[in-house]
């Protein structure tokens, strides 16, 4: 049996693909990877769904963007670190935003149990976006991280981000998990959706779920460009995404 050929998108070689994304949104840049039958992950862990490219094209994303939203399953199930740059991309974010720090994450939390490897570095902490109820009850954790309060009991996520933007970290990308960008979604608050479709059968829970009770968000598709059978799709945000201001309810700011 002779196996097809791989294919590539005309002109786009994988080293190249970082260049379409080099315009960050002022807002949320969301990045997923989906199976072929929607699962976002299979054994809990995304890495058996992605690639070399789909990797590279990751830490890309990370280099154009002020802070990386995650949540706490997806930090604890992937064992999340501080984010590392390339002597390039520090090179690039000097020139371009007039800074040499690489981009904090930023982890919703209701419990703080997180895993030290988030904690490696004194000199580049997290940020632990939760509640004043989590705080109060576990005041140690204010030490080691930056703190976020974003609600009482659970974490407003439109309060979140508002609170992120004014710190002066406004291009933030969600890594997820679903659930994550799920509530970025139901409030109306992601402005960029970079989606790799890769080319397998998970037989794993898909992400699938009944949409919220409001009106869908429709986004405009800025390439679709095909790699070694995975497609990377980047979609945004019609009419200003970049500009938008977002008030704490998730509303376009006037």
């Amino acid at each position: 049996m002779t196996l097809p050929a791989r294919r590539r998108h005309p002109g786009v070689a994988p080293a190249e693909l970082k260049e379409r994304y080099r315009d960050p949104p002022d807002g949320v840049r969301a990045n997923m990877i989906l199976s072929l039958d929607g699962a976002a992950a299979v054994n809990g862990l995304a890495g058996p769904l992605s690639d070399q490219t789909d990797q590279s094209l990751l830490l890309s994303l990370r280099g154009f963007a002020d802070v990386v939203l995650v949540g706490a399953g997806t930090v604890r199930a992937e064992g999340y670190g501080p984010v590392r740059l390339t002597a390039d991309q520090i090179a690039e974010r000097r020139r371009r935003w007039g800074t040499d720090t690489a981009p904090p994450i930023a982890v919703v939390t209701l419990t703080g149990n997180l895993p030290t490897s988030l904690f490696i570095d004194p000199d580049r902490p997290p940020i632990l976006v939760t509640t004043a109820q989590l705080i109060r009850s576990r005041p140690e954790l204010a030490g080691p991280a930056d703190v976020v309060i974003a609600g009482e009991s659970v974490v407003d996520i439109g309060a979140a981000v508002a609170a992120l933007r004014r710190r002066g970290l406004r291009r933030i990308l969600c890594e997820g998990g679903p659930t994550l960008l799920e509530e970025l979604i139901a409030r109306d608050l992601v402005d960029e959706m970079c989606l790799t479709i890769s080319p397998t059968l998970a037989a794993a829970p898909t992400t699938a779920r009944v949409g919220a009770s409001r009106v869908p968000t429709r986004m405009a598709l800025r390439h679709a460009v095909c790699i070694d059978d995975y497609v990377y799709l980047r979609y945004v945000r019609p009419g200003g995404g970049p500009d938008r201001e977002v008030d704490e309810n998730g509303s376009d700011a006037t």
